[in-house]
């Protein structure tokens, strides 16, 4: 995962766990596509104060992260439904009862992996 991407989804998940200062600077260059000079300009700080302070902010994401895990567990659970949806895209194509039922039982299978 490219690294914007999942400075922009930690900070969605944690970003309240941030300073006020924190969460907005993240938020105004990762997902409002500010630069540097424009946040530091708004906030009427340095440019290298907005590094600092974005630097720190991405460093507590990545702790959280660490010991949380909230973002890897979502990942996984979408994988896990993608491939619930593709075997029933499978279901609808399938001709073979047999074959059905077969991908019904790891279906089934797949959806108590989510409750464990």
């Amino acid at each position: 995962m490219e690294k914007n991407v999942k400075i922009s989804m930690l900070n969605q998940i944690y970003g309240k766990l941030l300073t006020k200062k924190q969460y907005e600077i993240i938020d105004n260059y990762y997902n409002q596509d500010l630069s540097l000079s424009e946040i530091a300009e708004n906030n009427k700080i340095t440019r290298q104060a907005v590094r600092d302070i974005l630097k720190k902010g991405e460093n507590k994401l990545f702790e959280y992260e660490k010991n949380l895990m909230f973002m890897e567990k979502t990942v996984k659970q979408e994988k896990k439904i993608k491939k619930v949806l593709e075997e029933l895209i499978e279901i609808q194509k399938n001709e073979s009862n047999q074959r059905n039922i077969e991908t019904l039982e790891n279906i089934k299978k797949q959806c108590k992996d989510f409750i464990s």
